[in-house]
């Protein structure tokens, strides 16, 4: 497909169902088409297959697709809502067909694997390996949900990004943003447990100055959002599944600081895709689409 869309992965499952209302309606709030894309594959190892056999997966992989768009339709019925039947697993073909997307979303979990795995393989490949923003939504709803969006600031490259794209976010869906500098270091630590020569106050008013210089230029160019900011001694990924619990977005970065660079993604990202009842919008440094707004 030709042009600016948001793309998502529709396999039937309940994950994938939220996912596809998700991105519906994120869609028609940029005014851009929605192309949902299913993947069926041959469910046997290799060898030979007849092609009656092959045709019968595969008109199973076409009613799924017409499932979703008729779904995608009926969440917001003046959407330009485009289907894509593809071959091959589903993290290969988002990625594949993600040249011209805005923004890729997928469910927490689709519809194989094992029932008690909250996160699915393709909901941590596709934000591990995509080159824009994705969206990782979770079968089930909160009870409660505010206009509010959360995002993890740790003035990482990263971590700017996804504050960039909360702030965008927000201005589209007319939510706040909660922004959130979870500081952890054992020198603050109380009693003996406390490191030796160490200044506590001092290094956490030295760490608040670096979390405002960090954020200050990307809130100025966003004068119209309301934000809270939030300044905890805690580490990163409890707090920000926390905060998440009545958010309708989560966004964090996909590598904050301290995290290897050979790591496809960070142990906060990877703790809050498990952990946070919310979607999760996974944001890199090198996002085409961030940085084409920006």
């Amino acid at each position: 497909m030709d042009g600016p869309h948001v793309l998502v992965g529709f396999d039937g499952s309940p994950a994938a169902g939220r996912a596809l209302r998700w991105a519906a309606t994120e869609a028609s709030l940029r005014g851009v088409p929605l192309r949902v894309c299913h993947a069926w594959t041959w469910p046997y190892p290799p060898g030979p297959r007849g092609d009656e056999a092959q045709e019968i997966v595969r008109g199973m992989g076409v009613i799924a697709l017409e499932d979703g768009v008729r779904i995608a339709r009926e969440t917001a019925p003046d959407l330009d809502v485009r289907p894509l039947l593809a071959e091959g697993t589903p993290s290969a073909a988002l990625l594949g067909a993600a040249r011209d997307a805005e923004l890729i979303v997928v469910g927490a979990r689709g519809a194989g694997g094992f029932d008690r795995l909250p996160l699915g393989s393709t909901a941590v490949h596709v934000p591990a390996h995509a080159d824009r923003p994705v969206v990782v939504v979770p079968a089930h709803e909160p009870a409660r949900v505010e206009k509010r969006i959360v995002v993890g600031v740790d003035g990482s490259p990263a971590s700017r990004a996804a504050l960039g794209f909360a702030l965008r976010e927000a201005a589209l869906w007319h939510a706040s943003v909660t922004l959130v500098c979870a500081w952890w270091d054992p020198a603050v630590l109380p009693g003996p447990d406390r490191l030796p020569f160490t200044d506590p106050r001092g290094l956490k008013e030295e760490a608040k100055a670096r979390f405002a210089a960090a954020v200050a230029p990307v809130l100025a160019a966003h004068p119209e959002v309301a934000v809270e900011q939030r300044f905890v001694l805690e580490r990163a990924g409890r707090v920000l599944a926390d905060n998440a619990r009545d958010a309708m977005l989560l966004v964090v970065g996909d590598r904050g600081i301290g995290s290897s660079p050979k790591t496809a993604l960070g142990a906060v990202t990877r703790s809050v895709l498990h952990e946070a009842p919310s979607p999760v919008a996974v944001v890199h440094d090198r996002d085409t689409q961030v940085k084409e707004s920006s």
